[in-house]
């Protein structure tokens, strides 16, 4: 989320099971301080909120419209959302299976990370 830049070294990672590692959202915005996502971590939908998040929406809509399923959808949805393209926000949260978004876009924003990081 815009504003939240803080030491990307101070990352911490959770075990959450077997399959790997969990970043939470403090996480996620502690790495906004850096140049790059951490791509090995990210989802290519996690990725286009970050980008978002560092004011490049050229780059987070690239990055979401990789992602096919519900989740590139949602964010894809968000961005359009976000830039005042409503008709064509519409059609993306129908293709995420969501309710087109009326909270604040950094509400939303916060949620979608949150949901995604699970």
């Amino acid at each position: 989320m815009p504003g939240q830049n803080q030491m990307c070294s101070q990352v911490r990672w959770q075990q959450t099971d077997s399959s790997g590692l969990h970043m939470t959202l403090d996480d996620f915005r502690r790495s906004l301080s850096a140049t790059e996502p951490p791509a090995a971590e990210l989802t290519l939908a996690l990725a286009g909120l970050w980008w978002d998040a560092k004011g490049d929406w050229t780059r987070a809509h690239e990055s979401s419209q990789q992602d096919e399923g519900v989740e590139g959808s949602w964010v894809h949805a968000y961005l359009h959302r976000t830039e005042g393209d409503q008709g064509n926000a519409t059609y993306w949260y129908s293709r995420a299976g969501k309710p087109v978004c009326r909270e604040p876009p950094d509400v939303e924003w916060v949620s979608i990370v949150k949901d995604l990081l699970r």
